[in-house]
């Protein structure tokens, strides 16, 4: 079936994904709706608003965490649909609540869901894709990220329409994510799991079967038996000396790069302001003059701007650019994005009439431009990157950590502190991003991130000087463990696929 299997597959997996953003963008519009401001006595800027969003983002922490434990042990597949069950769990709860108590741990298992798959849809994705399109299969997660966004807002603002006595507005739309939840559950049985995993439980004939469906097009035997066989080489290897427990990950220096690597793009990510603008652009909207009926429809154009830039980037670009160079252009456009719509912050308050609307629709320019540049950097490079460069004997518990912490706890924290600081500096809070954007992210990315273009996930253990087939990191839990000589073959296609790369 070869590359439209593949690619049907990361779809639907990435019905994961697709929650993941609906359930990050549907209380954008929620806290809009008079009712639900009226029936948990709100409003916008309140620390309830801020508690509901960061309670869905601290569940989120524990959810990928907890992928660290299902994924190694009941496999990439089934953690997802494990996520999928809580996360319909907690869209009843939100939809039948009573009280502000429901909302929150609605919230919670909802944040729990999502960061359960969050984590383990990239990790599926990657480990079933070609190194050839890795980067397109694997983007798709920020595909359906996008289309979670745009789905969201316009429920949200079909919702609206309803009478404002009507608690339709806010109960429909939390409601609404226990469908996707349920299609996913049941389909995902229909999916198989990762040959790695498979081959990793001793499982080879099945993983055979997998790697055949995933990529065979009709004349490339070899180069399937070529893969299974580096699967298989690297994989024993790994299990030649297990390596139990989290610490591990800390203690293995090349292991401990990697796993700095994969938690700080999440960081980095996060520190873009890009869920900070999802979450409350309605109030930044509201900072520019904008509010009402106008706020929603600009929200649900804005939501549709960085899906259809993500499309064109994965479809086109993301595996033919790298990684590192959309990375740092990103992080310099951004900066300059978020301190244009500062400046433009500053003088949208003092200002009146025609000058009040041209600077009102310039910020919203601006923040548009914020969304259009991620899509094209950060958006599917972050989970790209993060779930390629682990190395399979941590990649479970290294993918959950990099994203509980790298992305989810940081998103918990500006989640909590964001209406404040929206409400209380406004447009100074976007130097926040900027300055961390030119003095932490940039250098960063420059100086230690690693090109990974069109390398297999074996060959990655070389590019990160870890091991070649056949070895294992020189120091595991204070041993040392003897390397094997370098299989020369796999340097020089490591080599030659870096040459391609760099031309």
């Amino acid at each position: 079936m070869g590359l439209v299997f593949n690619l049907l597959l990361a779809i639907f997996a990435g019905t994961g994904s697709f929650l993941f953003g609906y359930d990050s963008g549907v209380m954008t519009d929620v806290i809009q709706s008079p009712h639900f401001l009226w029936f948990f006595n709100t409003n916008p800027n309140s620390d309830i608003i801020g508690a509901i969003n960061s309670t869905f983002s601290g569940g989120a922490v524990f959810g990928a965490l907890m992928g660290g434990f299902t994924m190694d042990r009941l496999g990439r597949r089934r953690t997802v649909q494990i996520g999928a069950c809580i996360n319909v769990l907690g869209a009843c709860l939100q939809c039948g609540a009573r009280n502000l108590g429901m909302i929150l741990v609605g919230r919670i298992f909802a944040g729990w869901a999502v960061g359960l798959m969050s984590m383990s849809v990239p990790v599926y994705q990657s480990e079933c894709a070609h190194p050839n399109t890795r980067g397109l299969i694997v983007g798709i997660t920020q595909q359906m990220i996008g289309v979670g966004f745009i789905v969201s807002t316009w429920v949200g603002y079909g919702s609206s329409k309803v009478p404002k006595t009507s608690a339709f507005s806010w109960r429909f739309p939390l409601g609404f994510q226990a469908i996707p939840g349920a299609i996913l559950v049941l389909g995902l049985f229909f999916l198989p799991e990762s040959p790695r995993w498979l081959m990793e439980k001793d499982r080879g004939d099945e993983a055979m079967r997998v790697l055949r469906k995933l990529h065979y097009d009709g004349h490339n035997d070899d180069w399937i038996q070529s893969e299974y066989n580096e699967i298989k080489l690297t994989i024993d290897a790994e299990k030649a000396l297990t390596a139990p427990g989290w610490l591990i990950m800390f203690k293995v220096r090349p292991w401990r790069v990697r796993l700095t690597h994969a938690v700080l793009v999440q960081v980095f990510t996060q520190m873009t302001g890009i869920n900070v603008i999802g979450y409350y652009q309605t109030v930044m909207y509201k900072n520019l003059g904008i509010t009402g009926g106008r706020s929603l429809l600009v929200t649900g154009i804005y939501n549709c701007v960085g899906p259809i830039g993500n499309l064109i980037f994965i479809t086109t670009l993301l595996d033919r650019v790298g990684r590192r160079r959309p990375l740092l252009i990103g992080t310099v456009l951004i900066t300059i994005a978020l301190v244009c719509e500062a400046v433009i912050g500053s003088q949208v308050e003092h200002a009146t009439g025609a000058r009040r609307n041209s600077l009102s629709i310039a910020g919203v320019f601006f923040l548009f431009c914020v969304t259009t540049i991620f899509s094209f950097s950060f958006g599917p490079i972050s989970w790209v990157y993060a779930s390629e460069i682990m190395p399979f004997q941590i990649r479970g518990r290294g993918s959950a950590f990099a994203t509980g912490i790298g992305n989810w706890l940081v998103s918990t924290i500006w989640s909590q502190v964001s209406p404040r600081g929206l409400g209380a500096i406004k447009w100074k809070f976007y130097f926040v991003f900027a300055a961390f954007n030119v003095c932490v992210t940039f250098p960063t990315i420059f100086f230690f991130f690693k090109e990974t273009t069109r390398l297999s996930l074996e060959e990655i253990d070389l590019l990160f000087g870890e091991r070649a087939n056949g070895a294992l990191p020189e120091n595991l839990e204070g041993k040392q463990v003897a390397v094997p000589e370098k299989n020369e073959d796999t340097e020089r296609g490591v080599q030659h696929k870096e040459t391609d790369v760099a031309a």
